[in-house]
Protein backbone atom coordinates (compact mmCIF):
# COMPACT_ATOMS: atom_id res chain seq x y z
CA UNK A 1 0.00 0.00 0.00
CA UNK A 2 2.90 2.33 0.62
CA UNK A 3 3.53 4.88 3.29
CA UNK A 4 0.98 7.52 4.10
CA UNK A 5 1.66 10.99 2.80
CA UNK A 6 3.14 13.37 5.31
CA UNK A 7 1.00 16.48 5.69
CA UNK A 8 2.90 19.71 5.73
CA UNK A 9 1.89 23.16 6.81
CA UNK A 10 0.47 25.38 4.11
CA UNK A 11 1.27 28.54 6.01
CA UNK A 12 4.01 30.25 7.96
CA UNK A 13 3.47 31.44 11.50
CA UNK A 14 4.52 34.96 12.56
CA UNK A 15 8.18 35.44 13.41
CA UNK A 16 7.40 37.00 16.79
CA UNK A 17 4.48 35.56 18.81
CA UNK A 18 3.84 38.63 21.00
CA UNK A 19 3.30 41.72 18.87
CA UNK A 20 0.39 43.82 20.12
CA UNK A 21 -0.32 45.62 16.83
CA UNK A 22 -0.39 42.37 14.84
CA UNK A 23 -2.55 40.62 17.45
CA UNK A 24 -5.07 43.49 17.43
CA UNK A 25 -5.21 43.43 13.62
CA UNK A 26 -5.81 39.67 13.60
CA UNK A 27 -8.61 39.99 16.16
CA UNK A 28 -10.31 42.66 14.05
CA UNK A 29 -10.05 40.49 10.91
CA UNK A 30 -11.50 37.45 12.72
CA UNK A 31 -14.47 39.52 13.86
CA UNK A 32 -15.03 41.26 10.51
CA UNK A 33 -14.82 38.15 8.29
CA UNK A 34 -16.10 35.51 10.74
CA UNK A 35 -12.93 33.41 10.72
CA UNK A 36 -12.59 30.34 12.89
CA UNK A 37 -9.06 31.01 14.12
CA UNK A 38 -5.83 32.76 13.21
CA UNK A 39 -4.66 29.86 11.04
CA UNK A 40 -7.07 31.00 8.33
CA UNK A 41 -5.43 34.44 8.36
CA UNK A 42 -1.94 32.96 8.19
CA UNK A 43 -2.87 30.73 5.23
CA UNK A 44 -4.04 33.65 3.10
CA UNK A 45 -1.18 35.85 4.31
CA UNK A 46 1.31 33.18 3.20
CA UNK A 47 -0.43 32.86 -0.17
CA UNK A 48 -0.28 36.63 -0.70
CA UNK A 49 3.37 36.67 0.36
CA UNK A 50 4.16 34.02 -2.29
CA UNK A 51 2.39 36.08 -4.97
CA UNK A 52 4.44 39.16 -4.13
CA UNK A 53 7.73 37.24 -3.92
CA UNK A 54 7.08 35.65 -7.32
CA UNK A 55 6.21 39.04 -8.84
CA UNK A 56 9.45 40.61 -7.53
CA UNK A 57 11.44 37.73 -8.98
CA UNK A 58 9.77 37.87 -12.42
CA UNK A 59 10.11 41.63 -12.82
CA UNK A 60 13.88 41.28 -13.07
CA UNK A 61 14.00 38.12 -15.23
CA UNK A 62 13.40 38.29 -19.01
CA UNK A 63 13.80 34.66 -20.10
CA UNK A 64 11.16 32.62 -21.93
CA UNK A 65 10.35 30.64 -18.80
CA UNK A 66 9.96 33.87 -16.85
CA UNK A 67 7.50 35.20 -19.42
CA UNK A 68 5.40 32.04 -19.13
CA UNK A 69 5.41 32.23 -15.33
CA UNK A 70 4.52 35.91 -15.51
CA UNK A 71 1.58 35.19 -17.78
CA UNK A 72 0.34 32.36 -15.52
CA UNK A 73 0.60 34.51 -12.39
CA UNK A 74 -1.36 37.41 -13.92
CA UNK A 75 -4.03 35.03 -15.25
CA UNK A 76 -4.48 33.57 -11.79
CA UNK A 77 -4.84 37.01 -10.21
CA UNK A 78 -7.28 38.14 -12.91
CA UNK A 79 -9.25 34.94 -12.38
CA UNK A 80 -9.93 35.72 -8.69
CA UNK A 81 -10.40 39.44 -9.34
CA UNK A 82 -7.43 40.28 -7.14
CA UNK A 83 -5.99 42.40 -9.93
CA UNK A 84 -7.71 44.43 -12.61
CA UNK A 85 -7.11 43.29 -16.15
CA UNK A 86 -4.44 45.30 -17.94
CA UNK A 87 -2.30 45.91 -14.86
CA UNK A 88 1.19 44.43 -14.69
CA UNK A 89 3.43 42.84 -12.08
CA UNK A 90 4.21 46.08 -10.14
CA UNK A 91 0.50 46.28 -9.18
CA UNK A 92 0.74 42.88 -7.47
CA UNK A 93 2.54 44.56 -4.57
CA UNK A 94 -0.56 46.71 -3.95
CA UNK A 95 -2.81 43.74 -3.15
CA UNK A 96 -3.76 43.61 0.53
CA UNK A 97 -4.85 40.78 2.80
CA UNK A 98 -8.40 42.17 2.91
CA UNK A 99 -8.61 41.93 -0.89
CA UNK A 100 -7.97 38.19 -0.62
CA UNK A 101 -10.43 37.70 2.28
CA UNK A 102 -13.16 39.45 0.27
CA UNK A 103 -13.00 36.65 -2.33
CA UNK A 104 -13.95 33.95 0.21
CA UNK A 105 -17.33 32.27 -0.24
CA UNK A 106 -18.34 33.21 3.30
CA UNK A 107 -17.80 36.91 2.60
CA UNK A 108 -19.49 36.77 -0.81
CA UNK A 109 -22.72 35.44 0.73
CA UNK A 110 -22.97 38.51 2.95
CA UNK A 111 -22.03 40.92 0.15
CA UNK A 112 -24.81 39.47 -2.03
CA UNK A 113 -27.41 39.72 0.79
CA UNK A 114 -27.85 35.94 0.93
CA UNK A 115 -26.96 35.95 4.63
CA UNK A 116 -27.47 38.45 7.43
CA UNK A 117 -24.07 38.08 9.13
CA UNK A 118 -20.74 36.39 8.46
CA UNK A 119 -21.44 33.87 11.23
CA UNK A 120 -24.75 32.91 9.64
CA UNK A 121 -23.01 32.60 6.25
CA UNK A 122 -20.43 30.24 7.75
CA UNK A 123 -23.16 28.05 9.24
CA UNK A 124 -25.02 27.90 5.91
CA UNK A 125 -21.86 26.76 4.11
CA UNK A 126 -20.78 24.14 6.64
CA UNK A 127 -24.32 22.66 6.65
CA UNK A 128 -24.20 22.26 2.83
CA UNK A 129 -26.90 24.81 2.02
CA UNK A 130 -24.79 26.67 -0.58
CA UNK A 131 -23.90 25.71 -4.14
CA UNK A 132 -21.40 27.23 -6.55
CA UNK A 133 -22.42 26.18 -10.01
CA UNK A 134 -23.35 22.48 -9.81
CA UNK A 135 -21.24 21.74 -6.73
CA UNK A 136 -22.11 21.95 -3.06
CA UNK A 137 -19.34 23.75 -1.21
CA UNK A 138 -18.87 23.20 2.53
CA UNK A 139 -15.61 25.16 2.88
CA UNK A 140 -16.11 28.81 3.97
CA UNK A 141 -12.62 29.74 2.73
CA UNK A 142 -13.30 28.62 -0.85
CA UNK A 143 -12.08 31.39 -3.19
CA UNK A 144 -14.65 32.57 -5.72
CA UNK A 145 -13.58 33.28 -9.29
CA UNK A 146 -15.09 35.99 -11.47
CA UNK A 147 -17.09 33.43 -13.48
CA UNK A 148 -18.46 31.78 -10.33
CA UNK A 149 -19.81 34.99 -8.79
CA UNK A 150 -23.14 34.75 -10.62
CA UNK A 151 -23.55 31.03 -9.86
CA UNK A 152 -23.66 31.34 -6.05
CA UNK A 153 -27.05 30.05 -4.89
CA UNK A 154 -28.77 27.84 -2.34
CA UNK A 155 -29.19 24.13 -2.93
CA UNK A 156 -32.67 23.06 -4.20
CA UNK A 157 -33.17 20.74 -1.19
CA UNK A 158 -32.29 23.52 1.27
CA UNK A 159 -34.91 25.43 3.25
CA UNK A 160 -33.13 28.63 2.24
CA UNK A 161 -33.98 27.93 -1.40
CA UNK A 162 -37.38 29.52 -0.75
CA UNK A 163 -37.06 33.23 -1.44
CA UNK A 164 -39.60 34.06 1.28
CA UNK A 165 -37.60 32.32 4.01
CA UNK A 166 -37.36 34.78 6.96
CA UNK A 167 -33.61 34.23 7.44
CA UNK A 168 -32.61 34.44 3.79
CA UNK A 169 -32.36 38.16 3.18
CA UNK A 170 -30.46 40.68 5.28
CA UNK A 171 -32.99 43.39 4.52
CA UNK A 172 -34.95 44.65 7.50
CA UNK A 173 -38.72 44.41 7.49
CA UNK A 174 -40.60 47.66 6.89
CA UNK A 175 -41.92 49.26 10.04
CA UNK A 176 -45.67 49.56 10.56
CA UNK A 177 -46.91 53.09 10.19
CA UNK A 178 -49.65 54.04 12.63
CA UNK A 179 -52.36 56.14 11.10
CA UNK A 180 -53.75 58.62 13.60
CA UNK A 181 -57.50 59.26 13.49
CA UNK A 182 -58.35 62.72 12.37
CA UNK A 183 -60.05 64.84 14.96
CA UNK A 184 -63.54 65.93 14.13
CA UNK A 185 -63.80 69.61 13.64
CA UNK A 186 -66.11 71.15 16.18
CA UNK A 187 -68.46 73.85 14.91
CA UNK A 188 -67.22 77.26 15.75
CA UNK A 189 -69.25 79.02 18.39
CA UNK A 190 -70.54 82.34 17.29
CA UNK A 191 -69.38 85.21 19.40
CA UNK A 192 -72.19 87.66 19.96
CA UNK A 193 -71.30 91.23 19.46
CA UNK A 194 -72.21 93.74 22.22
CA UNK A 195 -74.77 95.51 19.98
CA UNK A 196 -76.72 92.26 19.49
CA UNK A 197 -76.65 91.58 23.24
CA UNK A 198 -78.15 95.03 24.01
CA UNK A 199 -80.99 94.58 21.45
CA UNK A 200 -81.92 91.21 22.98
CA UNK A 201 -81.99 92.65 26.50
CA UNK A 202 -84.27 95.50 25.34
CA UNK A 203 -86.74 93.03 23.77
CA UNK A 204 -86.87 91.00 27.02
CA UNK A 205 -87.45 94.15 29.06
CA UNK A 206 -90.35 95.24 26.79
CA UNK A 207 -92.04 91.82 27.13
CA UNK A 208 -91.84 92.08 30.94
CA UNK A 209 -93.28 95.64 31.01
CA UNK A 210 -96.35 94.82 28.83
CA UNK A 211 -98.12 92.51 31.36
CA UNK A 212 -97.49 95.05 34.15
CA UNK A 213 -99.30 97.78 32.15
CA UNK A 214 -102.27 95.46 31.51
CA UNK A 215 -102.58 94.74 35.25
CA UNK A 216 -102.64 98.52 36.06
CA UNK A 217 -105.38 99.18 33.49
CA UNK A 218 -107.58 96.38 34.90
CA UNK A 219 -107.31 97.66 38.50
CA UNK A 220 -109.13 101.08 38.04
CA UNK A 221 -111.88 99.45 35.97
CA UNK A 222 -112.76 97.20 38.94
CA UNK A 223 -112.97 100.25 41.31
CA UNK A 224 -115.44 102.08 39.08
CA UNK A 225 -117.78 99.17 39.29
Amino acid sequence: MGDTKKHRKKYNTPNHPWQKERIDEEKALIKEYGLKNKKEIWKFASMLKNFKAQAKKLVVSHSEQAEKEKENLLKRLYKYNLLEEGKGLPSVLEITLKDVLERRLQTQLVRRSLARTVNQARQMITHSHVMVGDMKIDAPSYLITVQEESTIAFAPNSNFFDFEHPERSGESKPKKVEVKAEKKEEPEKKVEEPAEKESKEEKVAEKVEEPKKEQKEEAPAEKSE
